[in-house]
């Protein structure tokens, strides 16, 4: 394991605005960042709701649907040296749509922080591909696309699947786990990388005290165990219960099917997106994630003097069954 610089442990964060900061993924990262010491700004679509739960930080007001054009950042950006952008959708809604908040809005946030000298820390998502059929995924390849061609000093960070508290989809996959039944979709073949929410909070901290991110400009990071959609199910199974659920083939049709439906009901974190990620690995090359922590990632499950039922489950937000990208500023 490479040892951590010195400048990761000893710089000032600085004045960082975490974009997202009140949703699942943003609230690691703001923790992560306030316990290294940095002035702490949140980008949230409703600042006012949040005053009383961050006392420490100051609060701002982002709605990506109307931040299109880099000169609409200019207030957002006032006084700050890092951007962490945690914000993403899982479906579409009237006035937020994948393309606005995934592509054209980081996309002009980029061109503002080149102009103001301020670095962009931008969470992206594993397994993109330009074959992929999913206005989800292709939305989030042309925002990557966009922060690489803007002159600003980026990182592009892509975690694997997250687990920890605060979210929508680990809710669901650990209740799904302590089902006596698991339908595994035949296509289910991609790797998976479980990695800690809180881990990759303190991965956004490492990543701020940073001079420069030229060194960083693709930083992928998971856990240190690979496994596949069916035994990650079993190993969080383990978190509850010594007994073993019967694992069932599901055709891919029907999975592609049920996501489908799910996607049109905004029913579940499964959707068309997710299928397609399913099918493909989900796993760092390399894994930067204990370059930037200084030691292995933390288990998924837990310490081994703790007994099955004592792990709440967590909850996993709009980005986390597989390309856990981010969470939207609420």
């Amino acid at each position: 394991m490479a040892p951590v610089p010195d400048a990761l442990e000893k710089k000032p964060a600085g004045r960082v605005l975490v974009l997202g900061g009140t949703g699942f993924i943003g609230r690691h990262a703001v923790a992560a960042l306030h316990a290294a010491g940095a002035l702490v700004a949140i980008g949230s679509r409703h600042p006012t709701r949040h005053e009383s739960a961050y006392p420490f930080a100051a609060l701002r007001l982002a709605r990506f649907e109307q931040l299109l054009q880099p000169g609409a950042w200019a207030g957002l950006l006032e006084d700050i040296d890092v951007v962490v952008n945690c914000v993403g959708i899982l479906r579409q809604r009237p006035h937020e749509s994948y393309d606005h908040v995934h592509h054209c809005a980081p996309a002009a946030l980029a061109v503002a922080c080149a102009q103001a000298g301020i670095r962009l820390i931008h969470t992206s998502a594993l397994g993109l591909h330009e074959s992929a059929r999913s206005r989800f995924l292709s939305s989030k390849l042309l925002g990557e696309r966009a922060i690489r061609a803007s002159a600003c000093d980026y990182s592009l960070v892509r975690p694997s699947l997250l687990d920890g508290e605060g979210g929508f989809g680990a809710r669901w996959l650990r209740g799904l786990s302590r089902s006596p039944f698991h339908f595994i979709p035949r296509g289910a073949r991609g790797g998976i990388a479980a990695m800690t929410a809180d881990d990759l909070g303190k991965a956004y901290a490492a990543l701020a005290v940073l001079p420069s991110l030229a060194g960083h400009r693709d930083v992928e990071l998971g856990g240190v165990h690979h496994y596949g959609y069916a035994e990650y199910l079993r190993e969080l199974r383990s978190c509850y219960t010594g007994s073993r659920a019967l694992q069932l083939p599901l055709p891919d049709w029907m999975a592609r099917l049920g996501a489908h439906l799910c996607d049109a009901l905004h029913f579940s974190p499964f959707s068309f997106g997710h299928w397609i990620l399913l099918q493909r690995d989900n796993v760092p090359v390399p894994n930067r994630l204990p370059e930037l922590l200084g030691r292995a990632p933390s288990p998924i499950r837990p310490a081994s003097d703790r007994g099955p039922g004592t792990l709440r489950a967590g909850k996993i937000g709009p980005h986390d069954l597989i390309d856990t990208s981010s969470s939207r500023a609420s």
